[in-house]
């Protein structure tokens, strides 16, 4: 049963986030690094910001990393050319978190909690995006955890989300292994 749940899971994903997913669960093993870069360029997707959260109308999304960047060029290929609701992305490796206050998306890859922690406090309630994989992640503060093993799964924070005026979509919520909310996590429904 539980098989099946995973693979049901996988295949909603797969279809989805498609084209940037394969239909392989090897290639989340194979590269986590990939499945995470496609999962942050469809979140520009997904995911509604505040009009504030853009100095422009033509303002490019603007993704940061946060700490020891496990992406490589990786993102810079995943962004390329694309535009998503008429905006193109700008990657930025900032050098800390006051330096992602004014991007959209922000990937924690501090490994220390105290790091992460502090990063979330400077950004809290503000309209980025909060993305990390540590397992703690979502209860430090966090709105999406990526959980990227054999299988591609993901949590939300969705109290984060909402103090940040960010909305997310049932469909993600769905699909979610773990949804923080009114303080409670919850797995799967």
């Amino acid at each position: 049963m539980a098989n099946r749940r995973r693979a049901a899971l996988f295949s909603l994903l797969v279809f989805w986030f498609q084209p940037c997913l394969g239909a392989d669960e090897g290639i989340a093993k194979a590269n986590p690094a990939r499945i995470e870069a496609a999962f942050l360029r469809n979140f520009a997707h997904y995911v509604s910001w505040p009009s504030h959260a853009f100095a422009g109308d033509q303002t490019p999304w603007r993704v940061c990393i946060l700490g020891a960047d496990p992406f490589g060029e990786l993102l810079e290929d995943t962004f390329k050319g694309r535009l998503e609701q008429g905006r193109s992305f700008v990657v930025v490796r900032a050098d800390s978190a006051a330096d992602a206050r004014p991007c959209q998306i922000a990937y924690l890859a501090y490994r220390s909690s105290e790091s992460r922690r502090a990063a979330l406090a400077e950004l809290a309630n503000r309209p980025v995006l909060t993305v990390g994989d540590d397992p703690a992640f979502l209860h430090e503060g966090g709105m999406i955890r990526f959980q990227v093993s054999d299988h591609v799964g993901f949590g939300v924070n969705l109290d984060r989300a909402n103090a940040a005026a960010l909305k997310i979509p049932t469909k993600m919520l769905e699909v979610a292994h773990e949804v923080v909310e009114n303080g409670v996590a919850r797995g799967r429904r």
